[in-house]
C-alpha cells in the first residue's frame, strides 16, 4: 500500500496516501477500537455545516483569506452531500472529550481543500487542519454543538411517527367509541369503560410525549460556540464569536442561539439530560401502553381476549397455530434499550470535572440510540400493530355481563354494604349481577334499565381525539 508520511506531537506514522484523513483520525481508530463503528451520518453533516459556517465567519472577521475559505466551503458542501464520508474512520466513543471527531473533519477537509487548491494530500502549506479549517474553534465547542444538530436532526422523523401513531389511537378511539368493557384496576375487575376510551388515553399519552419531546428539542438550539478550549472564546475575534451561531442557523434551518454563559454551556450537559429525560418518559408511555395492548389481546382463548392484534408471524417452532403479540414485544424491548441508555446519558453528564465533560462521546451515541430506535419502534407499532387492532365485541360483552363493575353504580341507590353482598353473592353463586339485583335490590325493572345501561355506566369524561386535532 502507498503511503505518506505525517506527523504530530506524539511522532512521524505512515497514512495511506489515497487517504483524506490524517495522523490524527489513524492513531484514534487504533486507540479506540470500541464499538466497531464508525460517526453517524448525521454527525458527519454537522462536523461539515460547523467548518463551513467557521470558514464564513472568519472570512467575514479577515482572518481567513477568500481562496482558502472557498476551498474549505467546497470541501465541506461535499462532506454535507454525502461525500467523503468512508474517510471518517473514528469510533463513536473515544477518549479526549471528541477531539478524534474534531480532528478527523479537520483533516479531511483541509486535505480535500488542499486538493482543490492543486496540492497533493499530506501538504498542509495551503490549508492546515489546525490552522484554518480549525481556526477559533476547539473541539470543546464543536463536539457538542455537532452533537445538538444531529439530535436536532434526528427528532424530526421522530416527531412525525409518534404524531402517525398518535393519530391512529385518535382513530381507534372513534372506531371502539360504542365497545362497552369492563375496566381494571389493579387487574381485578373495576368499573364499565368503552374500549374508546382506553384508546383516547393512550392517544392522549402519546399527544403528551410528542408535546414534552418538542419542549426538549429547544435545549438542542443553544449552542457554545465561539466559546472554544472552556468557554473563555480565547482564539476568536469578536466578528467571529458575533457571527459563527447566526451563519450556522441560517445555513441548517433551526433557531439555533448563542448561550448566555458560554463557559457554563461547556462544562454542563444538562441540556441533553433533559432531552433523553423526555425520551426515557416517551419509552415508559410506550412500554406501559405495550403492556395493556399484550394484555388486552392475551388468550385468545384462555386470556381477556378482548382485543385481537393483527397476526405478523408464526409464534413458536413446536406449538403450531400459535401467534404472538411480537410488535408490542420489540417495541418494550426498545422501550428497555432507552431506558438504559437515560442511565448512561446521566452518569456521563454528572461525571464532568471542572471546565469541560470529557465523556460527551458516549452520551451523545446512546442519545442518538434512543432517538433512532424510539423512532423505528413507533413506525412498527402504528403500522403493524395499532392500524390492525380489531375489537371483540361479543367476548367485551360477555365479561362485563359475568363481572360484577356495575356493582359500583347501585351504591347511590342501596348502598355500599347491599352492593356489596349482591356482588359478593354474584361471584358465589354465578348468577349475573343484574339478575339478583332485580330480585333482591328493590329498585324497579326501570331503575335497573337505566342504571346499569352500559352506556350510562362508562361516563363522558374523556375528551374526544380525532387525527386532525392531532396532527396539529
Amino acid at each position: 500500500m502507498n503511503t505518506r508520511l505525517e506527523s504530530d506531537s506524539i511522532g512521524e506514522k505512515a497514512v495511506p496516501a489515497a487517504a483524506y484523513y490524517g495522523v490524527q483520525s489513524l492513531r484514534a481508530k487504533e486507540n479506540f477500537p470500541i464499538t466497531g463503528r464508525t460517526l453517524r451520518g448525521g454527525f458527519i453533516r454537522s462536523l461539515a455545516q460547523i467548518k463551513k459556517a467557521a470558514a464564513l465567519a472568519n472570512h467575514e472577521a479577515g482572518t481567513l483569506d477568500a481562496p482558502r475559505m472557498q476551498a474549505i466551503v467546497q470541501a465541506c458542501n461535499e462532506i454535507i452531500a454525502g461525500d467523503l464520508h468512508d474517510q471518517f474512520i473514528v469510533d463513536p466513543i473515544q477518549g479526549g472529550a471528541g477531539t478524534s471527531a474534531n480532528m478527523n473533519a479537520n483533516e479531511v477537509i483541509a486535505n480535500r481543500a488542499a486538493e482543490l487548491l492543486g496540492k497533493q494530500k499530506g501538504d498542509y502549506s495551503a490549508v492546515h487542519p489546525n490552522d484554518h479549517v480549525n481556526m477559533a474553534q476547539s473541539t470543546n465547542d464543536v463536539f457538542p454543538s455537532a452533537g445538538k444538530l444531529t439530535a436536532l436532526e434526528l427528532m424530526i422523523p421522530l416527531a412525525q411517527q409518534l404524531h402517525a401513531l398518535q393519530n391512529a389511537l385518535a382513530h381507534k378511539a372513534e372506531e371502539f367509541a360504542d365497545v362497552v368493557k369492563i375496566g381494571r384496576t389493579q387487574l381485578q375487575d373495576a368499573v364499565p369503560e368503552t374500549m374508546g376510551q382506553t384508546f383516547s388515553v393512550f392517544a392522549h399519552m402519546i399527544a403528551r410525549d410528542a408535546k414534552r419531546l418538542e419542549q426538549a428539542r429547544r435545549e438542542l438550539c443553544v449552542l457554545n460556540l465561539g466559546g472554544t478550549a472552556i468557554g473563555t472564546g480565547i482564539n476568536t475575534t469578536e466578528v467571529y464569536r458575533a457571527r459563527i451561531v447566526p451563519i450556522l442557523s441560517q445555513l441548517t434551518g433551526y433557531p439555533l442561539h448563542t448561550a448566555e454563559d458560554l463557559m457554563d454551556a461547556t462544562q454542563n450537559l444538562d441540556g441533553f439530560v433533559a432531552v433523553s429525560g423526555a425520551l426515557k418518559t416517551c419509552a415508559v408511555d410506550l412500554s406501559k401502553m405495550c403492556n395493556d395492548l399484550r394484555l388486552l389481546s392475551s388468550g385468545p382463548r384462555a386470556g381477556l381476549g378482548e382485543l385481537q392484534l393483527p397476526a405478523m408471524q408464526n409464534g413458536s417452532s413446536i406449538m403450531p397455530g400459535k401467534v404472538n403479540p411480537v410488535i408490542p414485544e420489540v417495541v418494550t424491548q426498545v422501550c428497555f434499550a432507552v431506558i438504559g441508555n437515560d442511565a448512561t446519558i446521566t452518569m456521563a453528564a454528572e461525571a464532568g470535572q471542572m471546565e469541560l465533560n470529557a465523556f460527551e462521546p458516549v452520551l451523545l451515541d446512546r442519545l442518538y440510540d434512543s432517538i433512532e430506535d424510539l423512532t423505528h419502534a413507533a413506525a412498527t407499532l402504528t403500522a403493524n400493530c395499532i392500524l390492525g387492532i380489531q375489537a371483540d365485541r361479543k367476548r367485551c360483552r360477555a365479561l362485563l355481563e359475568a363481572g360484577t363493575g356495575a356493582a359500583t353504580a347501585l351504591c347511590p341507590y342501596i348502598g355500599y354494604r347491599k352492593a356489596a353482598a349482591l356482588a359478593k353473592k354474584a361471584l358465589r353463586t354465578g348468577t349475573p349481577l343484574r339478575k339478583l339485583a332485580q330480585e333482591e335490590s328493590g329498585l324497579s325493572a326501570e331503575q335497573l334499565e337505566s342504571i346499569l345501561d352500559p352506556q350510562n355506566l362508562v361516563g363522558s369524561t374523556h375528551t374526544e381525539l380525532s387525527g386532525k386535532s392531532l396532527a396539529g
